[in-house]
């Protein structure tokens, strides 16, 4: 959308110049660390007329740091106790249920003319009175949610447009992801790289780029290493992924929706993006005696296993996603049978121990819509390893198990893959009843013709079943196997086949093969590597348990019809990188705590025992575990529905902050040498997965993040949130010493003694590639030097670099109101200001950016041209949209908030064809960024607004409402410090 003429010809401000840019191309947030003092309310003025800037250059915006303050300065009046008077329990942030109204009363908002996006940046800013405040619209208006039509649960956009068949499917969900496996995506992205830079800022991060090329060689050709971040070799597009396999912490493997096994993640982080053409599902009809279909149920047209009937017509089938299920329904031409394959995958919010297992399960319900009976079988045929370097120096070996159990009985093969330093075995597994046949082969070549287990299927519908297990395979020779359950289907009938794929990977080393570690699922079926027939037959059993808890967990959602159908089919499907981030959830040992730390923290101990150790990377690309920069959006989705995980990740990283690392190390932005990890200070992240994480912290080279000014705030920040939806009033006793140190360190950045913290003049914060300069004095000189009459300014630089609208800008506002704050006594940011800022962006960076089409660009110029000025500013950032729109619901602009989320989905799931692996970023036009990233998860900070708006009854915490948490808090934090019982 162009910007109105008379804006384009009056606002001088607007004449563009190249912002200092120094920054990287991470990934990042902005330093929103610099304001570190309680802030008051600015004077307002009543003026109605045009809007205007704060005559004054405003230092950088700074929401989390004001917001930190607030915070803070609840912290400290409960742990710090001042004379109250006998009697007298101050309780501050553990607002009342009923009273979490996240808008204000009408009466007291302030009403504003719409038009169109007009906002002057004047050329002088010299002067220090603080902005006028212009009309911004009441966020209380009538609009829907969504416009008419949009929770219809067949809103699939394009990607069904090629489907030919009618059928249904069984018992397929009516929300969801939906595509045609005929689907095409016409566009066609490319990863960013240096050709997507421009020249001046290739110029500036010149030194960066030469510095990055000598590591990565090193790292390479030297060390034999995979970078942390490898910009030479980007994960290309691949348009195909589904729903992933496995729990959470237990490995992944990835099913594309058009039913390849394509994306692997067994040893911990490190990812094979490869399709297997051995793994794949066939089906074979016969009628009376005689195999009249046989097809693998696959598009697919290899070179190898060319026997096989490949090339499925796509168009007469569809593939659904509501994670952690999906379903592939197929047509199957002439045969008058509907094939309905269910996967499940064990993720169950509150849930620590299933939910961990590395299991999915395949359930295939077949219908005949014929007169005559059938005989159906499927065949699941599996190779053992990936055909790639882990198998070619042989030794690979199949066998058959059997195993019976409380009158069930499973039954299948056992792919054994003893590479070191991590084996594992997996099973493909069915299960036994009296109404199917389940028989095998043992191995075969999967780079063969595969005309042997082709024949035996279409003899007879059945496998030879051989016993004893395979000889071992030679060095350079693939071996694979498969199991086919065979049963009965009546005229007009249904029948049920169930498989299950498991693996037990039960001991792990990390990169550096230093400390070996347990995942969490041997706490339950032991660490002898020989779990995997036990795990088939515990997942083909308890399968319809966890059917029933998933949809008890969803339901609450996808029965309410004010949601449109994208928001449901995005909340639960950004899920999939809980389990699919390399995570990994480990056993801690019992030696491995430093008691001198442990001491001060008396809940660590039973936490990290009990729930274990947590972490996920950054992205699938950018491979450091537990970042916590971005962290700080995803943790939503953590603490909303696995608590226990969050706070351990807490109190991992309050260990690391309290310990250091003074081994020297250059940073390649800078240049400069300096320690890897100082003491007080929150580390950017726990590790690399190709190192030894946990025990070396900070892989990220680029920036020296202790200089970095949001990572201190954020842990203060979490650590309230964290204690207000779960109530857990030991942990918050723990983090205050912690809160402390780090507030301290914190300060160290307040080079004038104002109380305020300043930025560095380089990218010193999340937005690593968007840098920020200048100070910040507490809640009046904030809303002084920033408020402009309709946004807050980027930072304290001339224009324009002031003048950019920042979709970010009201992170503080965020969390404080995710954390029970940030009106009446804990206002921080007056209201009318945060709602007048939020439509701002709303007009100029959502509506003026692609058409309204694509979410909010982090920088808009204010006249109506994305800020082009850094590598990171004209993106955007998913996982940053939907916490704007969570802001925008809090706020009372529900509406205007689905509409900003709402692009973003469309962008990536329907356009893009990014399911399943969404990026930290793109931008307008031509690229992407980082596939498959952390900060999505920041979607349900949205549910969690809108539970916080829809609560009313005061006897049951927030999160109880079927997503969310279990327990709220029932006292203030220095009311729990005066009741430690």
């Amino acid at each position: 959308m162009a910007a109105p003429e008379s804006d384009l010809k009056g606002n001088k401000g607007g004449q563009r110049t190249q912002r200092d840019d120094r920054g990287g191309a991470r990934g990042g947030f902005i330093a929103v660390a610099a304001n570190a003092a309680a802030a008051t309310a600015p004077r307002l003025h009543g003026n109605t007329s045009s809007p205007r800037l704060s005559p004054a250059p405003g230092p950088p915006r700074r929401h989390l740091t004001t917001t930190a303050a607030r915070i803070w300065t609840c912290l400290e009046r409960y742990f710090v106790p001042k004379d109250l008077g006998p009697g007298t329990i101050e309780v501050v942030g553990t607002q009342d249920p009923e009273n979490m109204g996240t808008g204000v009363p009408a009466s007291e908002q302030t009403s504003c003319a719409k038009g169109d996006p007009q906002v002057y940046c004047p050329d002088n800013a010299g002067g220090t009175e603080a902005g006028q405040v212009t009309d911004c619209d009441s966020p209380e208006d009538n609009r829907p949610l969504s416009e008419p039509g949009c929770s219809n649960p067949q809103d699939c956009g394009q990607l069904m447009a090629s489907y030919e068949g009618k059928a249904k499917g069984y018992q397929v969900p009516p929300f969801g992801w939906r595509i045609c496996l005929a689907h095409e995506f016409a566009e066609k992205r490319k990863p960013f790289n240096a050709n997507n830079i421009s020249l001046s800022n290739l110029i500036k991060h010149l030194g960066m780029g030469l510095r990055y090329l000598q590591w990565w060689y090193r790292k390479t050709q030297v060390e034999k290493k995979t970078p942390f971040i490898d910009l030479i070799n980007c994960v290309p597009l691949r348009q195909i992924y589904g729903c992933p396999l496995g729990g959470i912490g237990g490995g992944t493997i990835t099913r594309g929706w058009r039913g390849q096994f394509c994306r692997w993640q067994l040893n911990p982080g490190m990812y094979q993006h490869q399709t297997v053409i051995a793994d794949q599902f066939t089906v074979c009809l016969r009628r009376e005696g005689t195999t009249v279909y046989q097809q693998v149920l696959s598009v697919e047209r290899p070179s190898v296993l060319r026997s096989w009937n490949w090339g499925l017509c796509g168009y007469f089938a569809f593939y659904h996603a509501l994670y952690p299920r999906a379903w592939t329904v197929y047509q199957l031409p002439g045969q008058n049978v509907t094939l309905t394959c269910r996967q499940i995958t064990p993720i169950l919010p509150h849930d620590y121990q299933d939910s961990s297992l590395p299991v999915g399960v395949f359930v295939w319900d077949v219908e005949n819509e014929g007169d005559e009976a059938l005989d159906v079988s499927i065949m699941f045929s599996m190779r053992n390893g990936l055909g790639g370097g882990d198998d070619a120096p042989g030794g690979l070996w199949n066998e058959p198990f059997y195993l019976e159990r409380d009158g069930e009985t499973v039954q299948g093969l056992l792919l054994h893959h003893p590479t070191l330093p991590n084996p594992y075995t997996m099973a493909v597994a069915a299960r036994l009843t009296v109404d199917t046949t389940v028989t095998h082969i043992t191995a075969f070549d999967p780079d063969s013709t595969g005309q042997q287990v082709w024949q035996d299927l279409l003899q007879d519908g059945q496998l030879d079943s051989p016993a004893g297990r395979s000889t071992p395979s030679q060095k350079g020779v693939g071996i694979a196997g498969a199991v086919c359950v065979t049963g009965k289907l009546p005229p007009r009938g249904q029948c049920r086949l169930e498989f299950s794929l498991a693996w037990d990977m039960p001991r792990i080393m990390f990169g550096a093969k230093g400390q070996v570690y347990y995942r969490r699922y041997t706490r339950f079926f032991g660490r002898d590597g020989n779990a995997a027939p036990t795990l088939s037959h515990y997942a083909l059993c308890r399968y319809t348990d966890w059917e029933e808890k998933i949809s008890a967990w969803q339901s609450p959602v996808l029965d309410d019809r004010s949601l449109p159908a994208w928001y449901k089919s995005a909340l639960f499907n950004e899920l999939y990188f809980l389990a699919d981030g390399g995570t990994v959830w480990l056993e801690v040992p019992e030696d491995s705590l430093p008691e001198e730390l442990v001491g001060s923290m008396c809940q660590l101990r039973p936490i990290l025992q009990e729930y274990g150790r947590f972490g996920y990377l950054e992205g699938q690309e950018y491979r450091m575990y537990n970042t916590y920069d971005v962290h700080f959006y995803a943790s939503f989705a953590l603490v909303m529905l696995w608590p226990k995980l969050e706070l351990s990740l807490q109190y991992d990283m309050a260990l690391a902050t309290l310990r250091e690392d003074l081994t020297r190390r250059q940073y390649l932005m800078s240049g400069v040498m300096a320690p890897v990890k100082r003491r007080n200070v929150i580390p950017h992240d726990i590790g690399d997965p190709d190192d030894e994480p946990w025990l070396r912290v900070n892989a990220y080279v680029v920036h020296d993040t202790a200089d970095w000014k949001d990572l201190n705030l954020k842990f203060v920040l979490q650590v309230y949130r964290d204690y207000y939806l779960t109530g857990d009033q030991g942990f918050l006793r723990d983090m205050w010493p912690v809160c402390l140190a780090v507030m301290e360190s914190e300060m160290k950045f307040d080079k004038d003694q104002d109380g305020l913290i300043e930025n560095g003049g380089y990218a010193d914060q999340t937005y690593d590639g968007w840098v920020t300069t200048g100070p910040r004095r507490g809640q009046e000189a904030y809303e002084r030097l920033l408020w402009n009459g309709r946004y807050y300014n980027y930072d304290c630089s001339p224009p324009p670099q002031s003048c950019s609208i920042m979709s970010d800008q009201c992170a503080g506002q965020w969390f404080l109101r995710a954390s029970g704050l940030g009106e009446g006594d804990t206002e921080v940011f007056p209201t009318p200001h945060v709602v007048c800022a939020l439509q701002t962006i709303f007009e100029f960076n959502v509506r003026a950016f692609a058409g309204g089409a694509m979410g909010a660009v982090n920088g808009m110029q204010p006249h109506g041209v994305p800020d082009r000025s850094s590598v990171q500013s004209d993106e955007v950032w998913v996982g940053v949209v939907y916490g704007l729109a969570a802001t925008m619901i809090q706020e009372g602009l529900t509406w205007e908030g689905f509409q900003t989320a709402e692009g973003c989905y469309r962008t990536v799931w329907e356009r893009l064809g990014l399911a399943f692996q969404t990026p930290e970023a793109y931008c307008q036009q031509r690229v992407f960024r980082s596939l498959a990233y952390m900060r999505p998860l920041s979607i349900w900070a949205m549910q969690l607004a809108l539970q916080q708006q829809q609560h009313k009854k005061a006897s049951r915490p927030i999160a109880e409402q079927g997503t969310g948490l279990s327990t709220g808090p029932k006292l203030g934090p220095k009311e729990a410090m005066a009741n430690p019982k």
